[in-house]
């Protein structure tokens, strides 16, 4: 890029930014808002940027610019640990002047972008359209809230059970268009109704990591009770659910707002995985070591009824009734090739349905971990059920409500997880034998495409991203 071409640029973006907030005026006393550095610039200092260290490994011995070391096994700073840090980055701000004077800005960022010639930590940004550096210009031209995102794309996210990353793939063209690393032994993964961010839960450091949507780093990690499993949040995007995969048994409660763990909610048995109904009425949590379902009441967070069934809890999918309450749970069990249907009224099972061999295919019985089924969902417009079979390499589908076998699509060695696109018009599912995720036309019912992924694919989402 020419120099000139660069002064240009960036000068157009601090146009716009500083458009954005026309009340703000730049005066040299003003005041930069400490809600926004805690929540949105703060965490740029513990993301992990390939071929970078973390700003805090550097800044907590700087005698400038000075981040304040983390407390003993916590994973984000305290608020007046936050307040230090805030007063140390003010220092480094122009507010009266053109932004790109601050150092702040300019230090981290490349000097071809128009940064400053050197830096002891390394550049951190390439561009000044880089995400995080735009989080933290924001912040320098006076904003308060996120900025709204001017384009929110559906994605699909494959975590890698057996990796450090979750691969984030595009439905329009079937490509890997992003990677979220960071994360060991990533588990379960939804994302937040609006787009915002992503929640992943990290077996290895047994915490729900929150992930900017706009960065794909890792902005907020809040400790657990145990070593989590799924994750499931409620369509207003106010709560999180976590199942704890530890005996006695919980389920860990989120909110969003305050990013704090606010209940750790006793039930049945170590929990492996945990839904939202699509009402957001209840949190169903299934446990295997109990072979018991757990039905908690969102509006009061406790248990409302329980029910044992004859063997351990694996994925469980919900359809619903023309009010849009919960109708059926199909639920897939230890040891049971098939799913089982629970009526959610009754609280009873109402029927049973076993996978057949699939003709010519080869049965695999090593590797199943007791689940020999481990995938299921229901399409979007309701009529049809779709079930993984581990042992033939398929996945089954069946009409609704009639429970009929419509159809099959060998989707690779060991599939797991499955998840629509919001039209339905696509299936996600990850092989776990394969490392890769297949792509399925739910309407042809045939593969259309294998995507390369991590290692071990096997819970996947789709979310909402805002890009920008």
């Amino acid at each position: 890029m020419k120099p000139i071409a660069t002064i240009r640029t960036i000068g157009h973006f601090l146009a716009v930014s500083l458009l954005a907030y026309p009340a703000v005026l730049f005066a040299q006393e003003a005041e930069l808002d400490f809600d926004y550095f805690k929540n949105e610039v703060q965490p740029i200092f513990l993301a992990k940027r390939d071929g970078n260290v973390r700003c805090i490994q550097c800044h907590t011995r700087s005698s400038g610019f000075r981040i304040q070391a983390l407390q003993e096994h916590q994973l984000f700073w305290s608020d007046e640990q936050s307040q230090m840090n805030y007063e140390s980055a003010i220092q480094y701000v122009l507010a009266g002047e053109d932004p790109l004077k601050s150092r702040f800005l300019t230090h981290p960022l490349s000097v071809d972008a128009g940064g400053d010639p050197f830096h002891g930590g390394g550049k951190h940004f390439h561009s000044q359209f880089d995400p995080e550096w735009r989080i933290m210009a924001d912040w320098v031209a006076g904003a308060k809230t996120r900025r709204e995102p001017s384009e929110i794309a559906v994605r699909i996210i494959q975590t890698n059970a057996a990796g450090d990353d979750s691969t984030v793939i595009d439905p329009a063209t079937n490509e890997v268009v992003g990677r979220i690393t960071d994360i060991e032994i990533p588990h379960g993964v939804v994302g937040a109704p609006g787009g915002s961010q992503v929640y992943i839960t990290n077996e290895a450091m047994h915490s729900l990591d929150i992930v900017d949507a706009r960065t794909l780093r890792v902005k907020r990690r809040i400790p657990l009770s145990g070593r989590p499993n799924n994750v499931a949040v409620t369509s207003d995007g106010k709560k999180v659910y976590v199942a704890i995969m530890e005996m006695p048994g919980s389920v860990d409660i989120i909110d969003v707002a305050s990013m704090s763990n606010v209940k750790t909610l006793p039930v049945n048995g170590a929990i492996h995985n945990v839904y939202v109904t699509p009402d957001s009425r209840y949190a169903v949590a299934g446990s295997i070591q109990t072979r018991t379902i757990n039905v908690i009441d969102t509006r009061t967070d406790e248990v409302a009824w329980e029910l044992e069934m004859s063997s351990g809890i694996r994925p469980m999918t919900f359809d619903t009734k023309a009010d849009g309450s919960t109708k059926n749970i199909f639920v897939q069990l230890s040891g049971f090739h098939g799913f089982a249907v629970v009526d959610f009224d009754k609280r009873q099972e109402v029927a049973r349905i076993e996978h057949p061999a699939v003709p010519g295919e080869e049965a695999h019985l090593d590797g199943l971990q007791g689940a020999p089924a481990h995938g299921l969902a229901v399409s979007p417009d309701g009529k049809t059920l779709w079930s993984t079979s581990k042992v033939y390499s398929h996945v089954y589908i069946h009409s609704l409500p009639d429970l009929k076998e419509i159809g099959r699509v060998f989707v690779g060695q060991h599939p797991e997880w499955i998840t629509f696109t919001p039209d339905g018009k696509r299936v996600y599912i990850g092989a776990a034998g394969d490392h890769v995720t297949y792509s399925v036309d739910a309407e042809k019912m045939e593969a259309i495409a294998m995507i390369p992924v991590g290692q071990v694919p096997k819970r996947v989402a789709t979310v909402l991203m805002a890009l920008d």
